[in-house]
């Protein structure tokens, strides 16, 4: 699949992930709309890259919907979809006195994370299906954003865990669903990058984090995950797969 001409939307783009992404793919030749819920900073990033920006929360499906007809209305349509839009609080189901947390704060992580990415994969995949297809009979690419805690998540991450393996876990069935109307879907599943999910974090503790990645012995840059959305549309044979991105981490149970 070609950058070039083509629509591309990122959603949660306005920071981290997301934003090395969209300047990945404007910097590729896409015209990129950048959707997060800060949509003041979506439409300041993407008045930089020449771009367009718009205030979307996932679950809201005119928000998502009017997004996605933008990015559509592109040279060549709307070819690329990626959703690095995510939560992750910490949280047990059970503490030493019994349940550790209200049910809401798992059913916000499962929503958002989960409920969120389908959100925008059918949206997103429904508007490509009108493109023409290229010279590989393709018409569009969706990147979902996974973790390395869909495999070896820690204590806490229950319910962020559960979301990213439903991400992992639908991977394959939608790219079979689609790959008849040339339409790929391919998840991303990072382990310890340098996002504002660790932002706040004490400087030790994130070199500690960071000494725990076999190599190289750091957090991911934003930068290389972009590297892989950008690998993962220029090759057509990518489909189907959740692919890790950790320097080989394996997380330990704490």
């Amino acid at each position: 699949m070609r950058s070039e001409g083509g629509g591309a939307i990122v959603f949660g783009g306005a920071s981290g992930l997301g934003e090395a992404t969209a300047r990945r793919l404007a910097a590729d030749g896409a015209t990129v709309v950048i959707a997060d819920r800060a949509g003041d900073r979506a439409r300041v990033l993407a008045a930089e890259i020449g771009g367009r920006g718009a205030e979307a929360n996932v679950l809201d499906e005119e928000a998502v919907a009017a997004a996605v007809a933008d990015a559509a209305t592109a040279t060549r349509g709307l070819r690329i979809c990626v959703n690095c839009a995510g939560i992750g609080p910490p949280g047990k189901l059970v503490g030493r006195d019994g349940v550790a947390n209200p049910l809401g704060d798992f059913r916000s992580i499962i929503e958002v994370n989960l409920i969120g990415t389908i959100n925008t994969l059918r949206l997103a995949a429904a508007a490509m299906l009108g493109n023409d297809p290229d010279e590989e009979g393709e018409r569009g690419v969706c990147i979902n954003t996974a973790s390395v805690a869909a495999f070896d998540g820690q204590v806490g991450q229950v319910a962020y865990s559960a979301s990213k393996a439903g991400i992992a876990g639908m991977t394959l069935p939608l790219a079979r669903e689609l790959a008849g109307r040339g339409v790929r879907v391919a998840t991303i599943a990072p382990g310890l990058f340098d996002t504002p999910l660790l932002a706040s974090l004490p400087q030790d503790v994130k070199d500690s984090l960071a000494a725990a990645v076999p190599f190289p012995p750091r957090l991911g840059r934003p930068s290389e995950y972009a590297d892989l959305v950008a690998a993962i549309v220029g090759n057509p044979m990518l489909n189907g797969e959740t692919i890790r991105l950790d320097g080989s981490i394996r997380m330990a149970p704490r």
